[in-house]
């Protein structure tokens, strides 16, 4: 008598442990975490390492640590003195309480996305045009720390938050290059007065020197003539008048 061999069902029960088995077991890296929920209910945050599982009881949300670094897409702002500006940042975030991350919020980077946009027309509406070009820093910390305090509910940790780049109409680009061109002009015309005054006070100072040291306009004197006198020049030496005399005195004695 001959038994006939069937190995589907045999192949069924080989398929079904080993989907049972992958559901079951799971390997999270050093920097992830798994979000657990057990018939619905959070159990807890597990890992890193293996997790086991309960099939069909157990559900998990797999949740990165590391810091983020998201694109703010250009936002149109209007600042303070109404000028309208094209604006982005970068902002660099990162999960420090998995459970809220999951349970507080339905999609976190989705939430944190539209929330840096708001808060960056928000508070970039609150500023000059001078302000956003010049104070920069200040205003990526108080991004920063509003971020970081509205997020915080969601276990989401705000590190840093910087402004990319600022998009300026044509128009205000042409006025700020004039107004930079009429600084340094400005500048320079202050730099040349002090230094025709600096000149001035000098020279006042040594013509009263001279004035009480005729001995001391003298040696001025030949001194200029040495200057402007080349090698091979010929230099008329005018006589002063106070030699004169001296000279008449000694050729009639003579």
């Amino acid at each position: 008598m001959f038994f006939s061999f069937d190995p589907i069902p045999y192949l069924v029960l080989v398929v079904f442990l080993a989907a049972i088995a992958t559901s079951a077991i799971k390997i999270l890296r050093e920097y992830e975490r798994g979000v657990v929920f057990r018939l619905g209910r959070l159990l807890r945050a597990k890992g890193p390492g293996l997790i086991i599982l309960i099939p069909v009881i157990d559900k998990m949300v797999k949740v990165s640590l590391r810091t983020v670094a998201m694109d703010v897409p250009p936002q149109d702002v209007i600042t303070r003195d109404n000028v309208s500006v094209k604006v982005n940042a970068v902002l660099y975030f990162r999960v420090m309480d998995p459970e809220r991350a999951i349970v507080e919020v339905e999609d976190y980077l989705y939430a944190t996305s539209q929330l840096a946009q708001t808060t960056l027309r928000s508070v970039l509406g609150e500023v000059d045009l001078d302000q956003l070009l010049s104070e920069r820093e200040q205003i990526n910390e108080k991004l920063q720390n509003i971020l970081d305090a509205q997020s915080d509910t969601w276990g989401i940790k705000v590190s840093l938050v910087e402004i990319k780049h600022v998009d300026l109409p044509q128009d205000m680009q042409r006025a700020i290059a004039k107004q930079a061109e009429a600084e340094r002009e400005r500048r320079a015309k202050v730099i040349n007065a002090e230094g025709e005054f600096q000149a001035s006070t000098r020279l006042a100072e040594a013509a009263a020197i001279m004035m009480k040291e005729p001995a001391a306009l003298q040696l001025r004197y030949l001194q200029t003539l040495v200057d402007i006198t080349g090698e091979h020049a010929t230099v008329v030496l005018p006589i002063p008048l106070e030699l004169i005399p001296k000279l008449g005195k000694g050729k009639g004695e003579a």
